[in-house]
C-alpha cells in the first residue's frame, strides 16, 4: 500500500528500537524507549499561504533523517510497518 501525505505532513518511517545496551544487556519492550528520529519517507504538497494562496515548500526532502519531538505524529501502520504522520514544525533538526 502506498500513501501520499497531503498538505503539510510528512510520512516518516521511526528509527530500529535499540536492542540492548552498550554494555550488552538485552531490554525487555517495557523497558525500549521510542526512538525519536527517523527517516522522511513521502512528503506532501506544502503548507498553504493563507494570504496568498500559494504552497510553501518544505525545507525537508524525502530521504532526509530527522529528530523529531517526543509525542510528534500520529502513528500508523502501513503493510506491517510503523510510521509517524507529522508536521514539519514537529521535526527539530536534520541528521547529516
Amino acid at each position: 500500500m502506498n500513501v501520499k501525505p497531503l498538505g503539510d505532513k510528512l510520512l516518516i518511517q521511526r528509527a530500529e528500537t535499540q536492542q540492548q545496551t552498550e554494555s550488552g544487556i538485552y531490554l525487555p519492550e517495557s523497558a525500549k524507549d521510542k526512538p525519536k528520529e527517523g527517516k522522511i519517507i513521502a512528503v506532501g504538497n506544502g503548507r498553504l499561504n493563507q494570504e496568498t494562496g500559494e504552497r510553501i515548500s518544505f525545507s525537508v526532502k524525502e530521504g532526509d533523517n530527522v529528530l523529531f519531538t517526543s509525542y510528534a505524529g500520529t502513528e500508523i501502520k502501513i503493510d506491517n510497518n510503523d510510521y509517524l504522520i507529522m508536521t514539519e514544525d514537529d521535526i527539530l533538526g536534520i541528521i547529516d
